[in-house]
Formats: C-alpha cells, sequence, structure tokens
C-alpha cells in the first residue's frame, strides 16, 4: 500500500495500491495511461454535432395537402 508521509488534513489520495509492491516507474506507467484515458472521449459513443450544424434541419416536409394547407404551410412544426 502506498501513501504520504505527511498527508495534507482533509486530502484523500486519488490513486492507491492495494496489493503489492509497485516501483516508481510501473506507478508512473499507470497514471500516465489513465490520464491518457479520461482525456479521451468515450469509445463506443461518437460525439453529435450540435443542433446548429445538424444536417437534418436542412431537409424540409412537402407543405401538407387539403383544407387549410396553405394556412398550415407558414406555422412554425
Amino acid at each position: 500500500m502506498v501513501t504520504q508521509s505527511s498527508p495534507e488534513a482533509g486530502q484523500v489520495p486519488v490513486l492507491r495500491v492495494v496489493r503489492g509492491e509497485p516501483s516508481a516507474a510501473e506507478l508512473a506507467a499507470v497514471v500516465v495511461v489513465l490520464g491518457a484515458r479520461a482525456s479521451q472521449p468515450a469509445a463506443g459513443r461518437p460525439e453529435r454535432p450540435s443542433r446548429w450544424a445538424a444536417r437534418d434541419r436542412l431537409v424540409r416536409l412537402p407543405p401538407p395537402a387539403g383544407p387549410g394547407a396553405w394556412r398550415a404551410s407558414a406555422l412554425p412544426r
């Protein structure tokens, strides 16, 4: 278990080794990998474009047919 020699009051360690005696190089490698992983977006979810950049806003439905269609064509959807 790795602990600080004089922890500040109220601080909780961010990383704790539960079992084993890792070297400083091994701990540094784990910190680098976790930091790189945290800075990347989630792999399963692609980032969605904002509603301003979304291409589906450009597609318009045909005006409705029937009585009152001329009035409904000017109304927002």
